[in-house]
């Protein structure tokens, strides 16, 4: 089933300790996907899975984040995946188009967080859910970076910065993970 690994990694992910909004969103993705056997297609609608990274420097304490040339706002990386049943082969693919990075690579296979959120009509399209797949990267700050068609911008951000930037939410969970990681 092509379904399965992307099912694994939700399973995996469901087993750790979450906080109760990403575990009802992980919850509700297990079901979409197992309901939707064409849960891969942008084309699927209500909603389709998407991969995304959260890069990190090696000493985890910045970000790389991309001003959305569509929504206008600074994000981690990512993107659909047109068909790719690999959630993290997906994030690692976008990390490198929207960012021309070459040292990008993925620092735990695992699932680093899950996301589900609505992207709001646009140009004909209606309105759907993001079933976002968020895996954590690593990149060499020092590489210089590419702006692609998708960003009106690029930047290395410290995690004490991205609150200014984005105080989203999910932005917000993805410092807390990160923080975490430190610790004892």
């Amino acid at each position: 089933m092509h379904r399965a690994p992307a099912l694994a990694l939700l399973e995996a992910h469901a087993a750790l300790p979450l906080d109760a909004h990403e575990a009802a969103m992980v919850a509700d993705a297990l079901r979409f996907i197992r309901e939707e056997p064409h849960c891969f297609q942008r084309t699927c609608l209500p909603g389709h899975v998407t991969g995304s990274s959260w890069i990190l420097d090696p000493s985890r304490t910045r970000t790389l984040l991309t001003l959305h040339r569509k929504l206008g706002r600074w994000l981690n990386p990512g993107g659909h995946a047109d068909g790719d049943p690999d959630p993290r082969a997906v994030a690692l693919r976008e990390a490198q188009e929207e960012t021309g990075l070459a040292s990008v690579r993925i620092a735990d296979p695992a699932l680093f967080d899950f996301d589900r959120h609505w992207i709001p009509e646009h140009k004909g399209q209606p309105g759907h859910w993001h079933y976002d797949f968020r895996f954590r990267l690593e990149a060499d700050p020092a590489e210089p970076l590419q702006i692609s068609e998708e960003s009106n911008d690029l930047r290395w951000a410290d995690l004490t910065e991205v609150p200014g930037l984005n105080a989203a939410e999910s932005v917000l969970r993805l410092i807390r993970k990160t923080r975490a990681l430190a610790a004892p």
